[in-house]
């Protein structure tokens, strides 16, 4: 529970340094929401009577912790541009990103972690060498260059094997479910083979370094065979590293999907802040980086509990260094 609670204090510290970074940045960022709503010809007095009633003119630190107080009772303010909620805006994008994301890391984990422990358990060298160049050629593809294969191959009215649909997503979203999958596989794949290749090589990488150790071999010697030993026994002492590395690459993948979003025409959350971005719209731009941040740290978080709790010789050298301090 101790180390859990410094966690989160570390948390905490740390979304604060983020917000304030954030709110900075984009004060400093060259354009002006005004500017952009009153026109290229507008006059200065109609851009200043905008500013005033966007409440752009009052001092930065009041600015900050308004919207900082809106965020502490879960009001992520309004589009400027829009008029909207911005909490309503990122529900929206993230009922399309995350299931795009929680599909494209089961597709990456059903290739990746059987393919890795198949090029650790293979005896042909050939073979290892296969599974080698495999995870290079994998991991080096371009997601843009991917998912126009993919498109080519499998987009309806465009492939030569037209099945599933390659831009946009269901006016209805969720309403029609069976829709809304088949929308998202071709994007699903394009990360999924991708992250998948990654997840191979450090799995095969993770694995190998104990395939030769003495837990294998006492295994071994209980009567197990190669195969159940590193299966059962190395996959177990992997676990933690390999949990760090797909933690880590669930949240990188969040901005690794803003390229397919584009791509595939998906009105995520990478595509609505690129477009929020260029229209020079702070709440909603402010609102959403900080969440990004959020989802980064808390996975981050998640990834050290669960760390701990899988490798307990992380808890024996806590317990260790607290005794001597």
């Amino acid at each position: 529970m101790r180390f859990v609670i410094r966690r989160l204090l570390l948390f905490v510290v740390a979304l604060f340094g983020i917000s304030v970074v954030v709110f900075a940045a984009l004060r400093i960022l060259p354009g002006d929401v005004a500017s952009i709503m009153a026109g290229i010809n507008a006059p200065a007095s109609r851009v200043a009577q905008l500013r005033e009633q966007l409440g752009l003119n009052r001092p930065l630190i009041v600015q900050y912790f308004d919207w900082m107080g809106a965020l502490v009772t879960g009001d992520f303010g309004t589009s400027i541009l829009t008029g909207r909620s911005v909490t309503a805006l990122i529900g929206a994008r993230a009922s399309i990103t995350f299931p795009l994301i929680l599909l494209g890391l089961l597709i990456a984990m059903v290739i990746g972690l059987p393919l890795g422990c198949a090029a650790v358990l293979a005896r042909s060298p050939r073979v290892r060498a296969a599974f080698h160049v495999l995870a290079i050629i994998g991991g080096s593809v371009p997601a843009l260059w991917g998912g126009l294969l993919l498109i080519l191959l499998f987009g309806k009215g465009v492939g030569l094997i037209g099945v599933l649909p390659s831009q946009g997503f269901p006016l209805d979203g969720w309403g029609k479910p069976g829709s809304a999958i088949l929308s998202l596989i071709l994007p699903a794949l394009t990360v999924g083979i991708i992250v998948g290749a990654s997840l191979m090589r450090y799995t095969r990488t993770a694995l190998g370094d104990l395939a030769g150790s003495g837990f294998i071999d006492m295994a071994r010697s209980c009567g197990m065979t190669r195969t159940q030993a590193v299966l059962s026994v190395g996959l177990r002492l992997a676990m933690p590293q390999l949990v760090s590395v797909i933690g880590l690459t669930f949240a990188s993948m969040i901005t690794g999907v803003m390229v397919i979003e584009n791509l595939f025409a998906l009105p995520g959350i990478g595509n609505g802040l690129v477009t929020d971005v260029g229209n020079r719209d702070l709440i909603a731009v402010q609102s959403e980086l900080f969440l990004l941040a959020a989802f980064f740290l808390g996975i981050g978080l998640i990834v050290d509990v669960l760390h701990r709790l899988l490798d307990p010789r992380l808890k024996n050298v806590g317990n260790v260094a607290e005794v001597n301090a």
